[in-house]
């Protein structure tokens, strides 16, 4: 069943005012030497700045869609009868965030009937943010902060690269050790990074978003969780690329992530699969 226009348009334009007042938490605990650091079972890091996130954004979605369900990383699942899911990630990159890295995001994403069909990524220290919708392309802006909905932005359309061969390729990936050997494609990123011009370590979200805006041509994530890509697909997509997991299934829920160009992506799946 589609998504109902005028449902999309209002849960979308909530998500990004949500997104914007919610990434003022972890920019105000960003770089502050009192934040307590905790460990989760796999010894990930989770901080005071993640849960008061994540309580925002839940309370704002329960007060505007309570009939919505609720997936986020730090709090248990809260189910819906309306057919749209909202995921959230209240801090990804909580490595770079509790490092003092500004390259961490406040992801929002919305499903409808199992579709992705929204995403958001805000990134608190850097004042940037880039949002998508199913046929409405990605669109973002790099002076965010103090914005409080889309009107408040100085938009500019997002646009993939149109880099066409590896050997002309920039690439990245979040992590270069136990990341990918977790994934099972160590020996595989070797391959792939004699192939391309460029390998960097823009990791978690940002990576992303800068193939959907055109900076890097792609993005590897060997393990990722739910709420890391449940925004990524409509972004990286309306930008007018491609996401899947890393055996190439166009879903949220394969356990990695590969974002690119479009025009690079069978390329990678090819070294990916040697």
């Amino acid at each position: 069943m589609s998504v109902p226009a005028t449902e999309l348009t209002e849960r979308l334009e909530s998500a990004v005012a949500f997104a914007l007042e919610a990434s003022a938490i972890p920019r105000r605990y960003f770089l502050n030497d009192g934040l307590v650091i905790d460990r989760k079972a796999d010894d990930s890091p989770v901080t005071r700045a993640d849960r008061e996130t994540e309580e925002l954004l839940r309370t704002r979605i329960e007060a505007a869609c309570p009939n919505d369900t609720i997936i986020g990383e730090e709090f248990p699942d809260k189910p819906g009868t309306s057919g749209f899911t909202w995921y959230l990630d209240p801090i990804d990159g909580t490595e770079s965030f509790v490092r003092g890295v500004p390259l961490f995001g406040t992801m929002v994403a919305l499903q409808h009937d199992g579709e992705s069909v929204a995403g958001v990524i805000d990134f608190p220290a850097l004042g940037e943010i880039i949002y998508a919708a199913k046929g409405s392309g990605a669109w973002w802006a790099t002076n965010s902060n103090g914005a409080s909905r889309i009107a408040d932005l100085a938009l500019r359309e997002a646009h993939v690269s149109t880099t066409a061969d590896l050997a002309s390729a920039a690439v990245s990936t979040t992590g270069l050790a136990h990341l990918l050997e977790e994934g099972g494609v160590a020996e595989q990123w070797q391959a792939l990074m004699k192939q391309v011009n460029v390998a960097r370590g823009y990791g978690d979200c940002y990576g992303h978003y800068l193939v959907a805006t055109g900076r890097v041509d792609v993005m590897l994530d060997a393990v990722m969780n739910v709420w890391d890509n449940a925004p990524l697909l409509p972004i990286v997509t309306e930008a007018g690329g491609r996401f899947t997991d890393t055996k190439g299934n166009a879903v949220i829920d394969g356990g990695s992530g590969l974002s690119t160009n479009g025009l690079l992506h069978d390329a990678v799946l090819a070294v990916l699969r040697s």
